[in-house]
């Protein structure tokens, strides 16, 4: 209900002392009534009520000055001012509503305010009842949609040529869920990203650009693991039809996606399977080109490993999902969780666009919002089938390095490994096992029948570059028993570990275990 609805109204007779400055002043929207007699009501307003008064409060000119400054100040449409107290309206009192461009109307001596309350409560109540009848047939003509089997992109764009707002659902690394009729890249996209994972409250506006941000799911949940609606235009100018219309396609894309969800739950179990035969050096076997195949992945194409982590072991979950979203822009990835770190297998990707590149660039733009607990990912160069498990091994150790690198967010490739990981990786599993058994079988089999620790003692001592001090004091032993272990593992193994050759089969067989 407008002012202007107020006026025209014959039966109250209401007249209008001033209109206030704007032009449209008198269609400003009349939220609700509040009738009093307080000097000062601000505390009971929220703005955009028609305040009406018998103005018993007034003792002197002066406190139109404060009633009017509390009234305007707390945001009220309007001031209703009766006349039968003053047999009409007290100069001082149009002239502070005058300074402070309240709008002033007299309520005759012989018109009720209850009157003027019922008309105005009517109106919104009837104004209410046919918003929430539109809603409820927009909401059905929603889910009539959706059950008709219309999908998402297709119904973003119906409401896009309804409301005449673009809309476009994101993810948190950026991918596209619905792209929209132009694809968000580039500075555009990071900064609805960063809008979405930095907003103190949303739905959010972009900073600098007419694009508003919306969440979907639950607020309990990450930001980082989660989608985002992103509409262009100022949410905060919106008329009511197209902030309810907008809001509705949200619901229904929480929906949507946990919907999506449920189907990811049998993909997960598929390919950590597939996950746990590369760990253990099967990646060769038939089972495991059986389960790429029914996770999505051509097991005869080359394949790329990523391997995630946060610091905090309890956020693996977290890690899992950040590594879904981001592997998701390369292509359909098997990914799951394996000795507490999120581990995807991905397609190689073309030239132009490797896998590792793509992947780094997603899981960059989660940096404004991941906090104190560093993300840190691994990946590995592209292998064979039949290389995977080194590749598994290469990954682990990029991501080892890319732990003591800086920033929220690092990433190291297969690129930045160190020569002898990137060799071993590039080996068939097989050979690589065989190897290492040749070379230690006799040092890991005394172990398992004496306990005695060799191999943990020669992986110190290689480690500290054949110092036997800084190998004792990293064991917590005394260097005679340092000493005594290592001639034990050349007696085993036939090597002399003070000739270098020797010393690289020992090293390059530990690093194939």
């Amino acid at each position: 209900m407008q002012l202007r609805d107020l006026l025209a109204n014959p039966a109250l007779g209401l007249r209008l002392l001033h209109a206030g400055s704007a032009p449209d002043a008198l269609d400003r929207p009349v939220r609700w009534v509040y009738t009093t007699d307080l000097i000062d009501p601000a505390r009971y307003l929220s703005g955009g009520e028609l305040v009406i008064s018998g103005l018993v409060w007034r003792r002197e000119p002066a406190d139109s000055e404060r009633f009017v400054a509390a009234v305007a100040g707390a945001g009220a449409v309007a001031l209703a001012a009766g006349e039968a107290v003053f047999h009409g309206i007290p100069d001082d009192l149009v002239a502070a509503c005058r300074r402070h461009d309240l709008a002033l109307l007299a309520v005759p001596e012989e018109v009720s305010f209850a009157a003027v309350t019922e008309l105005v409560v009517g109106a919104l109540t009837a104004a209410r009842g046919d918003r929430l009848a539109l809603t409820l047939g927009r909401q059905r003509r929603l889910l009539s949609a959706v059950a008709g089997g219309l999908g998402l992109d297709e119904l973003a764009a119906e409401v896009s040529m309804t409301t005449g707002v673009v809309i476009r659902v994101l993810s948190a690394t950026g991918r596209a869920v619905v792209a929209g009729p132009i694809p968000l890249a580039g500075a555009e996209l990071d900064a609805a990203v960063t809008t979405f994972l930095t907003a103190h409250r949303l739905p959010a506006v972009v900073p600098g650009a007419e694009r508003s941000v919306f969440p979907v799911g639950p607020s309990s949940e990450e930001r980082v693991t989660s989608w985002f609606v992103l509409a262009d235009g100022d949410c905060t100018r919106w008329d009511s039809e197209v902030g309810d219309t907008v809001g509705e396609l949200v619901a229904i894309t929480a929906l949507d996606r946990a919907r999506r969800g449920e189907g990811h739950r049998l993909a997960r179990e598929i390919a950590e399977d597939a996950i746990a035969l590369v760990a253990e050096g099967s990646a060769g076997r038939p089972e495991t080109a059986v389960r790429l195949r029914q996770a999505g992945l051509d097991p005869d194409a080359p394949l790329v490993v990523a391997v995630a982590g946060f610091g905090a072991a309890e956020r693996a979950e977290t890690a899992r999902s950040v590594l879904v979203d981001a592997a998701a822009h390369v292509g359909p990835p098997a990914v799951g969780l394996h000795d507490g770190l999120a581990v995807a297998l991905l397609p190689a990707g073309p030239p132009d666009a490797p896998s590792d590149a793509v992947l780094a660039t997603a899981l960059q733009r989660l940096a404004p919002g991941v906090g104190p607990d560093r993300l840190t990912v691994g990946v590995s160069r592209p292998a064979t089938l039949e290389a995977l498990s080194g590749a598994l091994q290469e990954a682990r150790h990029a991501r080892d390095l890319a732990s003591r690198g800086p920033g929220p967010v690092h990433v190291v490739t297969g690129a930045e490994v160190t020569s002898h990981v990137a060799l071993l990786a590039a080996v068939p599993d097989e050979v690589r096992r065989a190897f290492a058994v040749r070379v230690l079988e006799p040092v890991l089999d005394y172990d398992a029948r004496t306990g005695a620790g060799l191999r943990e003692t020669l992986q110190a001592f290689l480690d500290c570059s054949g110092s036997w001090s800084r190998a004792a004091q990293q064991l917590h032993l005394h260097v005679n028993t340092v000493r005594y272990r290592i001639g034990r593992v050349e007696e085993l193994t036939g090597r002399n570990l003070a000739e270098l050759p020797d010393r690289v089969d020992v090293y390059l067989a530990l690093r194939s275990l």
